[in-house]
């Protein structure tokens, strides 16, 4: 059974050119229809009705892969593209993978069909070789994810200078025992790798010791945060931390929740830096030191980048909208 794959080839034009030419899309030659039209008959070719249906309301539907839509840094990223994927008449399609690489497929594999005519990637987990080869259906973004080594376009903070500057800022504070928490493995691939390479070269720089017990791996939400802070309280007194930087928000509150309870002061006893600056990091009972992500940037700059190529134009992200700022509160 021939695909829009086999279209695409048979015309000589790109796979998303066909997919918005069976969508109706307005801004396609004649000369091209002529070509498609052409293929589609040589072929034999019947557009899926399923898909057809997704894509009925305006033609074109953009792909939204996170990894847990409950975080609120994705909730924002979310609404941020759909906001500006409406603006240029776009659907969106939304789905969280819960950090696994086969919802991911499921996403790639809608893209290989037409289901959705373009993907925006806030959470990547499969080979990057393999992503990239998923760019012959239509194309790719990664949102906030860095891989050098995938040739598919990317639009980032530079998280690791971020972090960096966070540690040192610490290190200045006097903080000489930092724990840290990832959501990630440690390893040169996923979440939180480059957060994870600032927060290694500061600590190497000032010749700091990274402590196997200070180091918590794959947390993600408050109450993780919670457990974070129960083993580091359980270790003798003489052995914990002074300061921990976290990669998300919601395990710092998890942390400065359980500190509390436990009759410690933060940040006396143990400061608490977290990462993205959501709106209640400002309200807690010790507002938080955090990191600000431009969300609603990303997430508008991707989204323009992605339509760019669906459309076959040029656009180019625009850098100066995606700096990363510290913000100082009391909880160092």
């Amino acid at each position: 059974m021939a695909t829009i794959k086999d279209v695409a080839k048979r015309a000589d034009l790109s796979v998303s050119t066909v997919s918005r030419y069976l969508n109706q899309h307005p801004y396609i030659s004649d000369d091209k229809k002529k070509r498609i039209k052409a293929a589609m008959e040589e072929l034999n070719y019947t557009p899926s009705s399923i898909a057809t249906q997704l894509r009925s309301k305006k033609g074109t539907m953009i792909g939204i892969l996170v990894s847990r839509i409950t975080n609120p840094f994705f909730s924002y990223l979310v609404d941020a593209i759909e906001k500006q994927a409406k603006e240029h008449g776009y659907n969106v399609l939304i789905m969280q993978t819960y950090d696994d690489s086969d919802a991911e497929m499921k996403m790639l594999e809608m893209l290989k069909q037409s289901v959705i005519n373009g993907l925006i990637m806030c959470s990547v987990e499969g080979d990057a070789k393999m992503i990239e080869d998923y760019q012959t259906f239509g194309p790719i973004v990664f949102c906030n994810e860095q891989l050098p080594e995938a040739a598919v376009p990317q639009v980032i903070t530079n998280q690791e200078q971020a972090t960096y500057e966070a540690i040192q800022f610490l290190i200045k504070k006097n903080y000489q025992k930092i724990a840290y928490c990832t959501g990630g493995t440690l390893t040169t691939k996923g979440h939180g790798k480059t957060r994870t390479q600032g927060f290694e070269r500061a600590m190497l720089e000032q010749k700091l010791a990274i402590k196997k017990e200070w180091i918590f791996q794959q947390v993600h939400t408050i109450e993780d945060g919670h457990q974070v802070a129960k083993q580091l309280i359980e270790l003798p007194e003489s052995n914990r931390p002074d300061a921990i930087f976290t990669n998300s928000d919601e395990v710092a509150m998890g942390i400065l929740e359980y500190t509390l309870q436990q009759k410690l002061q933060v940040p006396e006893d143990i400061a608490i830096m977290g990462f993205d600056n959501q709106p209640f990091t400002s309200l807690l009972a010790v507002p938080l030191t955090t990191i600000n992500q431009p969300v609603a940037a990303l997430g508008a700059e991707s989204t323009k980048l992605l339509i760019s190529l669906i459309e076959e134009t040029t656009y180019q992200v625009d850098q100066s909208q995606l700096e990363l700022t510290l913000v100082q509160r009391k909880s160092v």
